[in-house]
């Protein structure tokens, strides 16, 4: 079974930081082919800001309709989730095998999800004491280790390795840093 993850970054990330991720990704995962996208250069990070400023979706389609996989996940965090919503509701043909991951942003409408299974995720630390920037909104929990500030446990839901060093005034330099990728939402790799 071929599993495909087309992650987007969000609201300022890189392509620096989309590769610091792909490569923990792939160093965990080896069974699974990644391929990521940073947020567009644009000054807006709404839902409509997001979808109108990405100028890829057919590039992103298309690597999705070569890869041939049996297993789909589109996966965004914070507002490149609005991107991610976007892209599901773009691919043509059965959604039953596609995962739509919502890791702290936008959730989609109806018809964005069509037939796709939706996993929305938060994050908490400190034993359960701390929690993620849009706590409310999330339905799975990732238990950080090292993260308890709103904003680091935002950031854990990408990159296991934050700390309380991210804040609101640096997450765009500080997000990636150091990243361990977060793949809680991937299932577990099957055994031979």
């Amino acid at each position: 079974m071929k599993i495909l993850v087309v992650f987007f970054g969000g609201f300022q990330s890189s392509q620096k930081d989309m590769d610091r991720w792909l490569d923990s990704a792939r160093g965990q995962r080896k069974d699974v082919q990644f391929e990521a996208f940073p947020y567009p250069n644009i000054r807006g990070y709404g839902d409509d800001d997001a979808r109108n400023g990405f100028k890829r979706f057919d590039e992103v389609l298309k690597k999705i309709d070569a890869a041939g996989a049996d297993t789909l996940f589109i996966v965004g965090h914070s507002s490149g989730c609005a991107i991610a919503n976007e892209v599901n509701s773009r691919v043509k043909g059965d959604h039953k095998n596609i995962t739509l991951v919502d890791l702290e942003g936008f959730a989609p409408t109806g018809d964005q999800i069509k037939e796709s299974t939706v996993q929305a995720w938060t994050a908490d630390g400190d034993g359960g004491r701390a929690h993620s920037l849009r706590w409310a909104e999330g339905k799975r929990i990732s238990h950080a280790t090292q993260a308890t500030t709103k904003w680091a446990l935002h950031f854990s839901l990408v990159n296991t390795a934050a700390t309380n060093t991210i804040t609101a005034d640096n997450y765009d330099t500080t997000g990636y840093a150091g990243c361990i990728a977060n793949l809680d939402w991937l299932p577990p790799a099957k055994k031979p």
